[in-house]
């Protein structure tokens, strides 16, 4: 009896439990649904909430209109309720999603004026990158029109110096890094081409920016070892030209140096670098000692050449039919350039190649490259002489005279004069010029020769008598007349004349004459041959 009713007490105990946890489980399913509401601790539904919701609905599903009409109208219904700020910058997302020149436009506008009225914000950083993305997408390949990766530069540089602590610092930095990358690229097959016509002066000036400029850049140990080949060739050319043997001797060291030290920084800054050993072959080549780099610097560059990734043919099969460029050979480690990128054009190269000529020809030591812009000194392409002061025209320039010395009287004067482009360096006043060579010294007081007036002091080209009148031309020997054997009238008389003796030619028939050939009869037609 016991025993049953012990049983039974357990059965009512089980059944007064049962209630208990569907309760339970009811009330937490109730506070589960009170907490997904941000708006209020109560369950109920808020407008501005339903209009927001409704709006993010329509842009997943690619209704970018209706999207944004329900944005615009819980803006102006509920101008004061905390999806504002979200809003807003969903309007600019409904405009970037829905792609197009004239959308991406309108979306950047959106963006920017997000900005203006949230500074302050997380969203704003995420507002100034995604305008920085809009360039990015409309970015062209690297021989294109550079404006959109010009721009999106400049937006990733402007995201990442006024959001410091944003969330999205490590996306700016690589977007921008890829940027540089498509902008150097540019800039290096610029100074290829150059210097495949010999344009040593604008080929400088363009593999200069990107080694000053780039220094993430993938081909940085390409670019440098150009640079220096150009400045080894301008020692060459240097060599040939016409100059007194200590000033030749001086700008050629310099020459040297400068591709010495494009030399050097491949070995030290990009010690991992494919090309490395070519640039040793060069020093080596030269008679300069091979540096050696750091242990930090060989960190470095191995680390960045370990972040690159290598193009497959998959990727070269995109390129052929993506629009953009490729950055897949981009750095993914390093601190690419915020400032302004120091730009060596080409009127620096040629003016430091003027200040590097007239230091040598005045025994100073060559002032070194600008600071930030190290312009080289470059010849002209295909010229066997000294290159002209000023810029790139065409008009004479000359030096500086230097005057004569008072106790050694061996002082050296240097006229350089470019009437076409060519340019004649003096010898020094001592020796007397030869005779008819045009290479006349210059004057020690800084005064020019006396036949340097319309002719730029060369002498003309022909006889010494050249200022004499030349002689008429002679007139040719008129032509013989035309003496024909036959006469006109006789020939016409003969054509009418009988073909036999007492009869007239009679005109001939052309289509009944023979031909050679027999024609055929009967049968003999069907036979073609």
């Amino acid at each position: 009896m016991k025993r049953v009713v012990a049983q039974m007490s357990a059965v009512c105990l089980c059944l007064a439990l049962v209630p208990a946890s569907h309760g339970l489980s009811k009330k937490k399913k109730k506070h589960t649904d009170l907490g997904q509401n941000p708006l209020a601790n109560v369950n109920s539904k808020q407008p501005d909430k339903e209009l927001f919701d409704k709006a993010m609905k329509a842009l997943k599903k690619g209704k970018y209109d209706v999207a944004r009409l329900d944005l615009q109208t819980l803006l102006n219904t509920y101008p004061d309720t905390e999806y504002a700020m979200r809003a807003k910058l969903a309007i600019g997302d409904t405009w970037y999603k829905e792609g197009g020149s004239a959308a991406l436009t309108q979306a950047e506008q959106e963006y920017k004026d997000f900005i203006t009225f949230f500074p302050n914000t997380p969203e704003a950083a995420e507002a100034q990158m995604k305008v920085g993305d809009i360039y990015f997408q409309q970015m062209e390949k690297p021989d294109r029109d550079p404006q959109n990766a010009m721009h999106a530069e400049q937006e990733y540089r402007t995201m990442l110096q006024q959001f410091p602590d944003s969330p999205l610092v490590p996306r700016a930095k690589q977007r921008l890094r890829e940027v540089q990358e498509v902008l150097a690229q540019r800039q290096f097959e610029i100074g290829q081409f150059y210097a495949s016509r010999e344009n040593w002066t604008a080929s400088i000036a363009r593999l200069q920016t990107v080694a000053d400029s780039y220094p993430l850049f993938s081909k940085s140990d390409q670019t440098l070892i150009t640079l220096g080949d150009a400045y080894v060739t301008q020692a060459q050319m240097t060599q040939r030209l016409n100059l007194p043997p200590k000033v030749k001797e001086e700008l050629v060291q310099a020459y040297n140096d400068r591709a010495a030290a494009a030399y050097d920084r491949v070995v030290t800054r990009y010690a991992m670098a494919p090309h490395v050993e070519d640039a040793k072959d060069r020093l080596i080549a030269m008679g300069r000692p091979v540096p050696e780099p750091t242990q930090a610097e060989l960190a470095e560059s191995e680390a960045e050449e370990g972040s690159r990734t290598n193009i497959h043919l998959k990727d070269r099969a995109i390129l052929l039919v993506k629009p953009g460029p490729s950055t897949v050979r981009a750095a993914r480690v390093g601190e690419p350039t915020l400032a302004d990128p120091q730009q060596t054009t080409a009127p620096q190269v040629r003016e430091a190649t003027v200040a590097m000529f007239n230091a040598a020809a005045k025994g100073q030591p060559i002032p070194a490259p600008a600071q930030g812009a190290n312009a080289a000194p470059s010849l002209p392409a295909n010229s066997g002489t000294a290159p002209a002061a000023g810029a790139s025209s065409g008009a004479a320039v000359e030096m500086e005279a230097i005057p004569s010395g008072t106790s050694s009287g061996n002082s050296t004067s240097v006229e350089v004069i470019n009437p076409n482009g060519n340019s004649s360096a003096g010898t020094p006043n001592t020796a007397a010029p030869a005779a008819g060579t045009g290479n006349e010294a210059a004057p020690t007081n800084g005064a020019a020769p006396a036949n340097s007036g319309a002719d730029y002091g060369l002498k003309p080209v022909g006889p010494s008598n050249a200022n004499a009148p030349l002689p008429p031309v002679d007139k040719p020997a008129a032509a013989p007349e035309q003496i024909n054997d036959v006469n006109p009238a006789e020939q016409s008389k003969a054509q009418v004349k009988t073909g036999t003796k007492g009869k007239k030619n009679v005109p001939v028939d052309t289509g009944k004459e023979s031909s050679t050939k027999k024609k055929k009869k009967g049968l003999g037609k069907l036979n073609p041959f």
